[in-house]
């Protein structure tokens, strides 16, 4: 429950410090005085829209801090703990907001972002606002209300999930298939250029082979030249290399008692001989050996020009013509088995889709069952405020034609005011005050099955009157009773049947304006209950006729 709120430089409010109890704590005032500012400041500690002109005049920033005990609420002490932020059995909401429009969210200390504010917020209190009665016009809000006040929120969210993995597969399934042409087509290319590298029968390294073969085919004949001459210089027996050293070896042989350095010469020269002749008959064996083979030449240039060709095709080096045939048999497998793959992807869809309509129609019967209950409950608190002709159907119509990730069902309220009339939609029937009341009671019907503590009721008492009003009362007051009720009202049955009374003023001069807010008590209570019945003139019979109400209210 909401123990303490704090509000600071928020509108009209320069500080406040506000003590709750358990009960109804109903929240009065003048017209115009701030009654609604408490609401909206604990609206910001819950992760509302913060607007920058909200902070008071001549302020820098302003701050909201709510505190609630939590000792009592399992799902908010799960989700603390969860995300690391439990710290006993009080939980510290926090908003702060700056004038130049920013603002920053805390729980217990610990900065958040405002989505886990309004998730946590969620779990602590649940307001109903003074307009609640317009959102029934919209059948969207039927369905959150039933499904609210049936409490299936894991059947809703597998639901949620089959009805996405089935889209998915859908989708999938029908990609597949519009693009059934273009994959027979990628197919087609596929296994043609395959085919064209297959036939190539590439081995690995082969291309580097084949062009060095080919350099010194190309070559071969100037090759042989040059060794044939090379041969011819090393043997002519006048003009050779051989002859050549083997006469200075002679006149350096015949000279006696030579110097070192002529028989270094002559080592030398006997070595070169030795060499020269070696290299006369590694060259004389390879003219010997060689073999001119034009064909072979012819068939290397035509195959190393089936590589280039199919290369520049695809527009890349010789060198990942490997890769590319790699590349292109991995994509045909993966469209290979185009047939096989379409039937699995229908298939898939087909299961999908029946998995999600088995969990939907599951949802419809739990929705079934909840509205029958719902709408016998509204219809009691309807007689109980005085609209006794008025009949509330809940309809449940199959609409599996139009699925959604809500499920298969068209929900909408109906209503009939008069005897024997059927009933239609509630904006074609229901007056104004009639919608009020229909609110109301689908309002303290839901809020009797909340597994929120803190219920906060923002003037829902609006075109409701008399005795009407004195019921309406009582039943916030039952409510009340079972947990904790914050009620904003101008009705004085209303406001007689609080457990505490807090009267809001707005106090004001030349420079600005404050709202205060009192806590009554005793003869203060009587004296605002009589001002909201007779206004600013009070007479005895209205401060009488106060006295008793709250004598009656206990």
């Amino acid at each position: 429950m909401l123990t303490h709120l704090s509000v600071q430089n928020f509108t009209l409010v320069d500080l406040l410090e506000l003590e709750l109890q358990q009960g109804m704590t109903v929240i009065t005032g003048e017209t115009g005085a701030g009654k609604s500012i408490l609401l909206d400041a604990l609206g910001l500690t819950l992760g509302d829209r913060a607007e920058s002109d909200r902070v008071r005049q001549g302020r820098e920033r302003a701050d909201i801090c709510a505190t609630f005990n939590v000792s009592d609420i399992p799902a908010a002490q799960a989700w603390l703990d969860r995300h690391d932020l439990d710290s006993g059995e009080e939980c510290l909401l926090r908003r702060v907001v700056t004038r130049d429009g920013r603002s920053r969210g805390y729980i217990n200390g610990q900065p958040v972002p405002l989505a886990q504010l309004k998730e946590l917020g969620e779990k602590l209190i649940d307001i109903h606002g003074q307009h609640a009665h317009q959102s029934l016009l919209r059948k969207d809000n039927h369905r959150h209300l039933l499904d609210d006040y049936a409490a299936h929120p894991q059947l809703l969210q597998t639901t949620r999930e089959r009805y996405q993995v089935w889209q998915k597969a859908q989708q999938a399934f029908e990609q597949w298939r519009d693009n059934a042409e273009e994959i027979t087509a990628r197919t087609q290319l596929l296994r043609y250029q395959l085919d064209e590298l297959e036939a190539l029968a590439l081995e690995p390294g082969e291309l580097e082979k084949l062009e060095q073969e080919q350099r010194e085919l190309a070559s071969a004949e100037t090759i042989l030249q040059a060794g044939q001459g090379v041969v011819q210089m090393c043997e002519d027996d006048e003009a050779g290399l051989t002859s050549a050293i083997s006469r200075a070896l002679q006149q350096l042989h015949r000279l006696r008692d030579k110097p070192d350095a002529l028989q270094i010469a002559e080592d030398l020269l006997q070595s070169a001989q030795i060499q020269i002749q070696e290299a006369q008959h590694e060259l004389t064996l390879y003219i010997d050996s060689f073999e001119m083979d034009p064909q072979r030449l012819a068939w290397i240039d035509e195959r190393l020009g089936s590589c280039y060709d199919i290369a520049r095709k695809h527009r890349i080096d010789t060198g990942e013509l490997l890769a590319l045939q790699q590349s292109l048999t991995e994509e045909l497998q993966q469209l290979g088995g185009d047939e096989q793959q379409l039937d699995q992807l229908e298939e898939a869809a087909r299961q999908a889709r029946a998995s999600y309509l088995e969990s939907a129609e599951k949802l419809s019967g739990k929705r079934r069952l909840a509205a029958e209950r719902l709408q016998k409950a509204i219809n009691n608190q309807l007689q109980a405020l005085a609209m006794k002709n008025a009949v509330l159907a809940i309809s449940l119509q199959s609409n599996a034609g139009q699925p959604g990730s809500h499920g298969i069902d068209d929900i909408e309220f109906l209503i009939s005011t008069n005897p024997g009339q059927k009933p239609k939609a509630l904006a074609k029937v229901a007056s104004g005050g009639e919608l009020s009341r229909i609110s109301l009671a689908i309002q303290v019907v839901t809020a009797q099955s909340s597994t929120t503590p803190t219920l906060v009721f923002d003037e829902v008492d609006v075109g409701i009157g008399g005795a009407t009003a004195d019921v309406v009362g009582e039943l916030l007051r039952t409510l009340g009773e079972q947990g904790q009720v914050l009620c904003v009202t101008h009705l004085p049955q209303v406001a007689s049947k609080g457990h505490q009374h807090l009267q809001v003023r707005k106090e004001s001069d030349q420079a600005s304006a404050q709202s205060t807010l009192t806590a009554l008590e005793g003869d203060e209570k009587i004296m605002e209950i009589a001002r909201m019945m007779g206004g600013l003139q009070m007479t005895k019979q209205t401060i009488a006729h106060a006295r008793e109400m709250l004598e009656l209210a206990g």
